[in-house]
């Protein structure tokens, strides 16, 4: 569409204040796009009328306390059109985006970068980017806000959560599970305001995509209906009348993309690209705008600092009501949203540990698991519990916990359904949000579905808690589609996410307590579906696990080779080294429960761990990044190719991984560094 006046924009006259704060918002980002030279005008030149009627007259917050607990919380899920969040964050007074911050968009340091990233610039609620991502985090805080309120009222928890989402966040997989979880469970605070401009990157969204969305949100039970996205009274009407309903919320607005732009809006052309200075100057005529770029009227920016201030006395009348609190509620409620584990939960590992220690039972790591959390909660009030349609597989629902239903928020148990990729990211949601430390389950083959928000929150630096089961080719006659080869590997890559797969019932107690400790690192907890016997060790009071790797026996003479394993494999390693043993060979077993924990250690413990002697590693999985810690000389056992259906021991001899598997390796790595060792004495 090609404009080319005011008149024919529809625009009124004499302009009205709120359409004065929306072109603010519009040049505040074209602006910005124009001066780096890169990013996205598009989306907020057409958003800017929806975001100013939220902002301005809805959305509860305080400018002066970006982290108040109780503002409602905005996702932008449209992650590319991040200018229209910075414009707005600076227009309604956060400190922290000042004017200079807005003419550093997208540059190295600054608090306005390409997509919107948390914890880095105060006032975004989550990082996005990824389309879908937003959103479906969003069913998560919308999920918690629910939760929290039925465990402390509408007095301390009374919020909403606001959606902008594109076409391209619904076209994604990723919407349909979150939108149909949120619609099961009634979430009636979430509402999504859909940027409908109909524009892709490709082109019209005609060209890949005829869905009615405001029909599948319908479906999946949503209230949903359509506005113009530029008309700001019937924005107002639906999103008043929106915030009424007992289900979550679609608006559909019907926008103009890069509004305002005389021969790019409506088209792809204003989506990814700065519009050039010419344009803009047209833009500013066409909207009658006659300010230089980064100029905001007094009059204007005192409109937008109120807006900005609204919320002060909602904040301070809440701060009495949680001062006027008896000494035992503020405290839970205080301790809610810390969000750490509780003092309590400490005292509960440790007593389970020594259980393990004691009793030694064999079995399997997920159903150690689940008696730590049997223990831990009932000892914290904070954990939320979860699986992806696997909860009797991976045992991750306790005798104190009660499922989370439609419309009764008060347990503290989620059945997500088989939607491994929402659950992710709705537990991201729930730890931004604050209140509780969710954890949820499924199998470790099927983390693939969950990786992106996995990343996201490794991105973030969240404490959220992955329970992956059946570990390895170990589960057996499932197949290779279940038996997991590569994810180890795959995961282990992820920066700031800590991949624990713990070798018997006393290593699994110490990896949970690692991950509930980990206050911002998510973590997988990687399990086995066979029995572990409880290894034999001497019991120390530290968690050797938050050291990654520890000796788990030392031979009685110098070591000839180390035995490095994790998870079912030391079991196979300690084998390993008795056969070595009685074949005269000094061999050392080691468990690395944790590479990201080790690797955190310093070069002292590592070289004492590791020792000098050539190296063994064992793992049912693919090589992957084992080589830093084999170095030139060590060898490998593990997977080469993807596993098959067989009963695991079967699995574990055709594959050659056992012990006199791994006795051999070590045999021909001492033999093949004896040369080098007798240089080295020589």
């Amino acid at each position: 569409m090609t404009v080319h006046s005011a008149a024919a924009l529809n625009i009124p006259h004499p302009l009205p204040s709120h359409v004065e704060m929306a072109n603010a918002v519009r040049f505040l980002a074209a602006d910005a796009v124009e001066k780096a030279n890169s990013g996205h005008p598009g989306m907020p030149m057409g958003m800017a009328d929806v975001a100013t009627v939220l902002f301005s007259r809805f959305l509860k917050f305080d400018a002066a306390d970006p982290r108040w607990p109780d503002r409602d919380r905005f996702v932008l899920s449209a992650g590319h059109g991040s200018m229209l969040l910075y414009a707005l964050l600076h227009l309604t007074g956060h400190e922290a985006m000042t004017l200079e911050e807005l003419k550093r968009f997208r540059q190295w340091g600054s608090k306005t970068p390409g997509h919107p990233e948390y914890g880095h610039t105060p006032g975004v609620e989550t990082t996005t980017g990824p389309l879908g991502q937003g959103l479906a985090t969003a069913v998560g805080m919308a999920l918690a806000e629910r939760m929290l309120n039925a465990k402390f009222s509408d007095d301390l928890v009374d919020h909403y959560t606001y959606v902008i989402a594109g076409d391209g966040c619904l076209m994604e997989g990723l919407s349909h599970e979150a939108i149909s979880l949120a619609g099961h469970l009634k979430l009636s605070r979430l509402i999504v305001l859909f940027d409908d401009n109909q524009i892709t990157i490709d082109g019209a969204t005609s060209l890949s995509c005829s869905d009615d969305q405001l029909i599948r949100f319908m479906a999946s039970g949503w209230s949903v209906r359509r506005v113009d996205g530029h008309d700001h009274d019937a924005i107002a009407q639906a999103i008043g009348e929106e915030r009424e309903t007992n289900r979550p919320s679609l608006i559909a607005c019907r926008t103009v993309i890069g509004y305002g732009a005389p021969t790019r809006q409506g088209t792809e052309k204003a989506h990814g690209a700065p519009l050039g200075g010419d344009e803009l100057d047209r833009a500013r005529e066409i909207l009658r705008w006659p300010h230089p770029p980064f100029n905001i009227p007094d009059e204007l920016l005192a409109r937008w600092r109120a807006a900005g201030a609204r919320g002060r006395i909602a904040r301070h009348r809440w701060m009495e009501r949680r001062d006027r609190l008896d000494e035992d509620e503020r405290e839970d409620f205080d301790d809610a949203l810390k969000g750490g584990p509780g003092t309590e939960v400490g005292f509960a590992l440790r007593q389970i540990e020594c259980r393990f220690a004691d009793e030694r039972p064999k079995i399997a790591t997920r159903q150690a698991s689940q008696q730590v959390l049997e223990a831990v909660t009932q000892a914290s009030h904070n954990l939320l519990g979860g699986s992806a349609d696997l909860t009797h597989s991976n045992l991750t629902l306790t005798r104190s916990q009660r499922p989370v239903r439609p419309g009764a928020y008060g347990g503290n148990y989620i059945h997500y359904g088989v939607r491994e990729h929402a659950m992710a990211a709705a537990m991201n949601g729930i730890a931004l949000h604050g209140g509780f430390i969710p954890y949820g389950g499924t199998f470790l083959a099927f983390s693939d579905y969950s990786r992106p928000a996995i990343r996201l929150a490794a991105l973030m630096g969240v404490r959220v808690i992955h329970v992956m089961t059946h570990d390895s080719i170990g589960l057996g006659e499932d197949g290779p589609t279940h038996q997991p080869v590569e994810h180890l590997a795959s995961l282990r890559v992820i920066p700031n996410l800590l991949v624990f797969r713990p070798a018997d019932a006393i290593e699994t107690a110490q990896a949970w307590d690692c991950a509930l400790r980990a206050a911002r690192q998510p973590s997988v907890l990687c399990l086995s579906r066979q029995a572990l016997p409880v290894l034999d060790r001497s019991f120390a009071a530290e968690n050797l696990v938050a050291r990654g790797a520890y000796v788990l026996s030392e031979p009685e003479g110098p070591r000839d080779v180390t035995l490095i394993a994790t998870g079912s494999e030391v079991t196979i390693a300690v084998a390993a080294a008795e056969l070595l043993r009685r074949r005269g060979l000094h061999a050392a077993v080691v468990s690395m429960p944790c590479f990201e924990l080790f690797e955190a250690q310093s070069p002292d413990y590592r070289a004492k761990i590791l020792g000098r002697a050539p190296r063994i590693g064992v793992e049912a999985a693919v090589e992957g990044n084992w080589r830093r810690w084999l170095g030139e000389t060590g060898e490998f056992v593990g997977m080469a190719g993807f596993g098959a259906s067989a009963p695991a021991g079967e699995l574990y001899s055709q594959f050659g991984i056992t012990a006199e598997a791994v006795a051999a390796a070590a045999e021909r790595t001492v033999v093949r560094a004896m040369p080098a060792q007798d240089t080295v004495l020589a």
